[in-house]
């Protein structure tokens, strides 16, 4: 097998900063018979949902195998991981028992447990236009974190309430399948009350360390023309602003409050409980020009005509398979960005997740990826943005949501037939890296 390596040391990190490695539980555990059905079961048991016609059912068989993916995780080097808590299997009997297993396994080889709390897998029996699903989700915390908070410091609420919303509730393009568009909007308020619930329930049981984790990214416009600048706004507050604001302000942007339901004022008083850390998911940089009366494929996704925006192609970038941009310095882009708008609201950030979709064992555009933003991030810290921490996704080739198995992003190539676990040129790559930073 070829092994094509980076030769050029990463530059150094400060001492303490925290090396991880993501995934998220409905894509990697399987195991369905173990739990309460989720509305991702409901959305890929329906034709044509999922591209390839899979289900998470086995996915990579995690629950079974997490001994062996745990040793992984010690053989990669890592600090922490990142993964999520299933809401559906802490509602089955005995549905904790798995994770205290596989955190004390952690523990025991030296690898600190980053949970999160809510990964798009909500229970079927909840829906996130109902109010009340933020006081079950802040009940459910609460039950976690009394039977694993002797032992996990570190906790994340809610992973990616942008796409959950976007994608699930306005595009019907992810579970639970609505096409609300702006309808949607009362989806996105209750998963934030539902987050600034589970801070408070955090804090009663003791923890110290809480952060959220959020998808963000720079918006361009894809001219000076005032028409795809005014496009690009909308795309920016939509995507950014309309779920950082709340948290990181306790305000909404000007004109979203009178959008949601509920006592907002009250609510905004829960949702912008402080936190100790924010974290950020990078991708990409996204074009954005005036909406031009079509649907647009991009992305794995169909942008339909109906938004006031459009995303266009970024000229002159490599992409990965999925047809993403590669911008590394977009990254130090938005945190320099975050850093301005935010000031002192802003605490320590971390990349809570950052990756790429490439075939192959041998791997050497995913190790230029993983390079190329590493630098980014530290460009950003040397312009005075606070970053703590930097989590890969992801640690196993994965159920990829609406793309099925289609998409690779692991550093450790899963066979989906037999299940065997290959790491892969990525995998040594970042162990190397990680070991010159200790």
């Amino acid at each position: 097998m070829i092994r094509r390596m980076a030769t050029n040391p990463l530059p150094q990190f400060p001492a303490g900063f925290l090396w991880g490695v993501s995934t998220s539980a409905h894509q990697i555990e399987g195991a369905v018979e173990a739990r309460e059905p989720s509305v991702w079961d409901a959305f890929s048991a329906e034709p044509g949902r999922v591209k390839d016609g899979s289900t998470a059912a086995v996915a990579c068989d995690h629950y079974h195998r997490y001994r062996e993916d745990v040793a992984l995780l010690a053989g990669l080097g890592v600090d922490a991981y990142r993964f999520s808590i299933s809401w559906p299997r802490v509602r089955a009997e005995g549905g904790l028992d798995f994770y205290d297993r596989l955190v004390d396994k952690l523990c025991a080889a030296g690898v600190r447990p980053v949970p999160t709390l809510f990964h798009w897998d909500l229970p079927l029996a909840f829906d996130w236009l109902e109010r009340d699903t933020a006081s079950h989700f802040a009940e459910y915390v609460s039950v976690v974190a009394d039977r694993l908070g002797d032992r996990v410091g570190k906790w994340i609420t809610i992973n990616e309430p942008a796409e959950h919303t976007l994608f699930g509730h306005a595009l019907g393009a992810h579970a639970p399948g609505k096409q609300l568009m702006f309808d949607a909007l009362p989806a996105a308020h209750h998963q934030l009350l539902a987050h600034g619930l589970a801070v408070r329930a955090l804090r009663a049981a003791g923890a110290t360390d809480i952060g959220i984790a959020n998808s963000h990214g720079p918006t361009w416009p894809a001219s000076s023309e005032p028409a795809d600048v005014e496009a690009a706004g909308f795309h920016d507050l939509l995507l950014n602003r309309l779920f950082a604001d709340p948290v990181l302000l306790g305000a909404y942007p000007e004109g979203l409050g009178e959008l949601m339901p509920g006592d907002v004022s009250a609510d905004l008083k829960v949702i912008g409980e402080p936190l100790d850390w924010y974290g950020v998911n990078y991708y990409a940089p996204t074009r954005v020009g005036a909406p031009e009366g079509t649907d647009i494929e991009f992305g794995g996704l169909t942008i339909p005509a109906g938004l006031p925006f459009s995303v266009q192609q970024i000229e002159g970038v490599p992409v990965t398979d999925f047809g993403w941009p590669v911008v590394p310095a977009g990254l130090t882009e938005l945190l320099t960005a975050f850093r301005d708008r935010y000031g002192d609201r802003l605490p320590p950030v971390v990349i809570t997740e950052n990756g790429c979709s490439y075939e192959g064992v041998d791997d050497p555009l995913r190790i230029a990826y993983l390079d190329g933003h590493i630098r980014a991030l530290h460009d950003a810290l040397e312009a005075g943005v606070d970053v703590r921490g930097y989590f890969v996704w992801s640690l196993l080739d994965n159920f990829e949501w609406a793309e099925g198995y289609a998409r690779r992003f692991g550093l450790v190539h899963v066979d989906y037939e037999t299940l065997k676990r290959t790491p892969k040129a990525s995998y040594d790559w970042y162990r190397e890296a990680l070991r010159g930073q200790r």
